[in-house]
């Protein structure tokens, strides 16, 4: 192509784009503007020329590049040394000397705060160093204040809790309308036992309350396909308002979940405290919870193996033994052993002395290769109120039961466990009689 073609070719494109730019809508605008301003000032036109230029490149340019590599190409093993050669800064700084003495120097405190406050090696002190400026601590009337709101029934007795209802339904007669709950586990945790859901789930619907269910123990163990306490019990799980629970329970995961009607889950996002969905759960955490799930899915003979295993365990133990007897419901995997109320009351057995006797029940399955534990809870505290003092968690022994061994495995940890029972109980009572 010749110069003269060029410059034929250049000047139609230049008059093209021309009469295209004329007919976008203030162009005469700009092209007198920019002549103006070009006579008097040409530098600040180059100048406003190269930022338009450059604010347009801006714009249309990535935060970030993906396909460009890496500026320094390292090999693996240089990656590998590099890996091994750093060393991460702790999570915790060490105590310094002043910190430690600190430490070993902190004062407990037993029970209550107040003006006069007992400390763990048993002396009781002047507190001056707690903001109880006007001691409110020990006022009753604001304690009372405080839980009236709070009603109490007896575990598990839907009489009972329908008696409750009725009195709270009387009670806001003709006031502004309040949001009533109703609070239950799937499993109970310090039981084993279940509640009945379906009777529940009437109540909510005749007493106009709202339910939320915590399935941390019953999500992953009840129910043909381990969908918890709702699918056990052949209930809608769109009738129980919220469903709460922790994924470190069957999942062997971290976090927890809140599952309901999109509203409901909605205002429970909105109104929980920011930190709660501001601290993402760490990935490892999240992937594991959902494989989990997608293996009980996928291999439903793991719920069979485990539930068989939980039928084993429990002919070697609940039936068998003259000690103790089991609270949890059958489907649960972790079996609570308390001791039977003939044996608390021939031997006049306090809280205490159960503990002491089922610790030495722990320490004996443990020497003999079985691990075991005890239910370990916060003991109720006597200044709570008189009406709370009528019932307290009983000492029970943890057995979790688990597919990983098999039922052979299960019945023989099962024996174990009852002879140290008796072992132990047998040994009390001729320590007694002597």
């Amino acid at each position: 192509m010749d110069p003269d073609e060029i410059r034929t070719l250049v000047a139609s494109w230049w008059r093209h784009a021309a009469t295209s730019f004329q007919k976008v809508p203030g162009s005469a605008v700009l092209v007198r503007y920019v002549q103006s301003s070009y006579q008097n000032d040409p530098i600040r036109s180059a100048l406003e020329l190269v930022l338009v230029i450059f604010f347009i490149r801006y714009l249309l340019s990535p935060s970030y590049s993906t396909q460009k590599q890496n500026y320094v190409k390292l090999r693996d093993d240089e990656i590998d040394e590099l890996v091994e050669d750093w060393t991460p800064e702790p999570l915790v700084g060490a105590q310094t000397v002043f910190e430690e003495m600190e430490a070993e120097k902190l004062p407990i405190i037993v029970g209550p705060t107040g003006p006069k406050s007992k400390l763990g090696n048993g002396r009781t002190v002047t507190n001056l160093a707690t903001y109880n400026f006007y001691n409110f601590n020990a006022n009753e009337q604001i304690k009372e204040k405080a839980i009236q709101t709070l009603r109490t029934y007896g575990h598990g007795d839907m009489d009972d809790l329908e008696r409750v209802m009725q009195k709270v339904v009387k009670e806001q007669a003709g006031k502004r309308l309040t949001r009533r709950f109703i609070v239950a586990e799937g499993l109970f945790e310090t039981t084993g036992d279940s509640i009945d859901l379906p009777k529940l789930v009437e109540l909510k619907e005749k007493y106009k309350f709202r339910i939320i269910l915590d399935e941390t123990w019953s999500f992953g163990t009840l129910g043909r396909t381990g969908r918890g306490l709702t699918e056990a019990q052949n209930v809608d799980p769109t009738q129980v308002d919220m469903i709460i629970g922790s994924l470190a329970g069957a999942l062997c995961a971290g976090g927890g979940f809140c599952a309901g009607a999109k509203d409901v889950v909605e205002h429970q996002r909105i109104s929980a405290a920011s930190y709660t969905f501001s601290a993402a759960l760490p990935a490892m955490l999240a992937v594991t919870a959902s494989e989990t799930v997608s293996v009980l899915q996928s291999n439903p003979d793991i719920l069979t193996q485990c539930r068989d295993n939980i039928r084993a365990m429990r002919t070697q133990l609940d039936p068998r033994s003259d000690w103790v007897t089991c609270t949890s419901v059958p489907e649960n995997p972790i079996m609570l052993l308390v001791l039977k109320g003939e044996v608390v009351e021939a031997r006049n057995l306090s809280m205490v002395e159960q503990e002491r006797l089922l610790q030495d029940c722990v320490d004996e399955a443990l020497a003999n290769g079985v691990l075991i534990t005890r239910l370990k809870t916060t003991p109720l505290l006597n200044s709570i109120g008189p009406r709370d003092d009528g019932w307290q968690v009983q000492p029970a022994l943890k057995v979790c039961v688990t597919s990983g061994l098999s039922k052979k495995d299960i019945e023989k940890a099962g024996v174990t466990i009852r002879h140290a029972i008796t072992k132990v109980m047998t040994r009390k009572a001729s320590i007694r009689s002597a």
